[in-house]
């Protein structure tokens, strides 16, 4: 997300250099490629104003510092007016009555509602400790009622069934009497996608929530989506008083005028960011760590948390002792760390939030996509166990066995081989130089994610 939105920044603040303060002169050309930015981003006209007139209000007189440049200072200001206009961070549930809370979700057709409920029951399961029920009350899309009932499933969650054709506030009302019946402590009530322009479905969302008086009532945003969805962002609000607001999809190609005019259109603060299809796929928002990634600064911190919880430490203790012992680095090694970089959302998800990260070539990124990553491993899974523990034994044959059962090109192999020889050559030069403390620093014993001191 934001990709094309932070190059235009950066560039907006390259042509200061060499003065020695920031002016109305000097500034001038930055700010309207700020305009520029924002407005193609797809971030509302109103919101573009303010937030220039801000920048250029702040930034006009302000005298650089010695550590500072005239672009680094303003960027400090722009990082200082996305951080206010996007905030402030307020990613807590308000889950404090007698239960069971209600969680009331709400959104346009195809925002990952549904979704975006089943990641909310496992972060509250997992990470709060809370017994959840999962509820639909979308009685026009069955599949949607059967996709929540998988969600929940799989999540561990609890399931409130619909009985066809039952009236939506009434499902509503069932499933909270089935919640306190049952001792839950949350219940997500998942509602019909709708249009802004839909009034039935306005006035129906009107009626759930005045039965059911949900805690926390968040409007779902496709991060994709454009003007459209910020129009209807205003309409849900004016329907139902919104608490906070989800960005679903922020791992697509998102210009980012959602998570930038959301907060002013709404007034409600940004919650959570879906970042992903997996089920464990959704950040806290942090308005501060979003604003240093779209101005290419990195967010080491969302990135030190998420391999903190998603980094599998016994694989990486294992790997270390493997090559303490004098093995070598394998295809099934290589296979486990694929799997890692999966479970992490690829190479692009992790330099997007390293300092820098985006002014990476971009090929880099796209050379270990998640799709790119899944066709490497269906290839080492061609392989039988002997040929990933002993790859210098897979000949063109074998190679071309491979390529057909993986459904790829030998090209394909060929150059995944290569990867796992190159790999094999680093890991045996900086085990010399302790390669073992290395992988205790990403995730062994000893290591910040790996639970010693």
């Amino acid at each position: 997300m934001f990709g094309s939105f932070s190059e235009r920044l950066v560039q907006a603040t390259r042509n200061l250099s060499g003065r020695g303060r920031l002016s109305a002169e000097n500034i001038k050309d930055s700010l309207r490629q700020l305009r520029m930015a924002l407005l193609e981003a797809d971030v509302a006209l109103p919101v573009v104003r303010d937030f220039v007139a801000q920048v250029e209000e702040r930034a006009i007189g302000e005298e650089v510092s010695r550590s500072l440049s005239p672009g680094q200072a303003l960027v400090r200001i722009i990082h200082a007016e996305l951080v206010s206009m996007m905030g402030p961070q307020d990613a807590a549930l308000n889950l404090q009555c007698q239960p069971p809370a209600v969680v009331l979700l709400a959104g346009l057709q195809g925002a990952g509602k549904t979704t975006t409920a089943a990641k909310l029951a496992l972060r509250l399961q997992e990470r709060d400790g809370r017994k959840v029920m999962l509820a639909s009350t979308d009685i026009y899309r069955p599949a949607a009622v059967l996709q929540l009932e998988k969600l929940a499933h799989e999540t561990g969650a609890g399931f409130f069934p619909v009985v066809a054709e039952q009236d939506p506030r009434e499902i509503a009302l069932q499933a909270l009497a089935a919640a306190r019946v049952g001792q839950y402590d949350v219940l997500l009530l998942d509602t019909a996608g709708r249009s802004h322009i839909a009034q039935d479905m306005m006035e129906e969302l009107r009626a759930i929530h005045q039965a059911v008086a949900p805690t926390e009532t968040l409007f779902v945003i496709d991060a994709m989506a454009g003007q459209d969805a910020i129009n209807a962002a205003r309409a849900f609000s004016e329907t139902v008083p919104l608490t906070g607001v989800v960005l679903s999809k922020t791992d697509g190609d998102a210009r980012g005028g959602a998570a930038l005019s959301i907060r002013k259109v709404t007034g409600a603060p940004i919650k959570f960011l879906g970042t992903g299809e997996k089920i464990d796929a959704l950040e806290a928002f942090h308005p501060e760590r979003i604003a240093s990634r779209i101005l290419g600064m990195g967010d080491v911190l969302s990135l030190v948390e998420e391999v903190e919880q998603k980094l599998d430490r016994k694989k990486s203790d294992k790997l270390a002792r493997k090559l303490r012992k004098g093995r070598a680095f394998d295809l099934a090694d290589l296979r486990s760390q694929l799997e890692q970089m999966l479970d992490m959302g690829g190479l692009g998800a992790l330099l997007e939030k390293l300092p820098g990260g985006m002014g990476l070539p971009q090929g880099l990124a796209g050379d270990a996509d998640p799709g790119m990553i899944r066709r490497q491993i269906a290839i080492i899974d061609s392989m039988t166990p002997a040929e990933r523990r002993f790859p210098k034994t897979i000949n063109g044959s074998r190679r071309r066995r491979i390529a057909a059962g993986s459904g790829t090109e030998v090209q394909a192999v060929n150059r995944l081989l290569k990867q796992q020889l190159q790999m094999q050559k680093m890991m045996q030069r900086m085990k010399k130089g302790g390669m073992g403390r290395l992988l205790q620093g990403m995730g062994g014993p000893s290591g910040p994610f790996g639970g010693g001191q």
